[in-house]
């Protein structure tokens, strides 16, 4: 069965979505839940192949460039780009954990957390 790689992103809003359905092909059991997913899963589809095939190539940029045609800067650039979003990411997830112990320890109301992360 070949799998498709679905987005990350809400084709409505834009958020990103979690997954909730684990499936086996073998005997069609299905389990409903929240699954902890990795921060590689918020990055977009293209920047995940693109850091695929760097695995693949040894992590090497000149292995890289040789198999796909582009150069050692665009490749170098695209990295500290992919790099750059993920740390912004990272830090967007640590806000909001701050956001949520303020909520929970009563430092800020509900509409104030909602306003603060909508503003991530």
């Amino acid at each position: 069965m070949e799998l498709t790689r679905i987005k990350t992103e809400c084709p409505y809003c834009n958020a990103v979505m979690r997954p909730v359905v684990a499936a086996c092909d073998r005997c069609d059991v299905e389990i409903r839940g929240h699954f902890r997913t990795t921060q590689f899963s918020h990055l977009p589809s293209e920047d995940l192949e693109f850091l695929e095939r760097y695995l693949l190539a040894g992590f090497s940029i000149k292995t890289l460039a040789e198999g796909s045609g582009l150069g050692y800067v665009a490749i170098r650039n695209r990295l500290d780009r992919i790099i750059k979003s993920y740390r912004c990411h990272l830090e967007d997830e640590e806000e909001k954990f701050a956001i949520l112990k303020k909520l929970e320890n009563g430092e800020m109301t509900s509409e104030e957390a909602a306003k603060a992360i909508e503003r991530l």
